[in-house]
């Protein structure tokens, strides 16, 4: 069930203003938030995150992000 707007039907402004605020509150959230707040505050991420991925699969993936890049960072 979404609560707010259904992420299919914010454009990709709002959808980037409220992935970034959802990773910005995370984890006072996690710290000091209610179970049933923390469950939603998850939820809600998952419902962007999955749009963002529908609309951007291929997104731009930083090498230095990947297991190969960590690894000759560490070399």
């Amino acid at each position: 069930m979404t609560m707010g707007v259904d992420p299919q039907d914010l454009d990709d402004d709002d959808l980037f203003r409220e992935l970034r605020s959802l990773h910005e509150t995370r984890s006072d959230t996690l710290f000091h938030g209610s179970d049933d707040a923390l469950e939603r505050h998850t939820s809600r991420t998952e419902e962007l995150e999955r749009e963002y991925l529908k609309r951007y699969p291929d997104r731009h993936i930083d090498p230095e992000r990947l297991r190969s890049g960590a690894r000759q960072r560490d070399a």
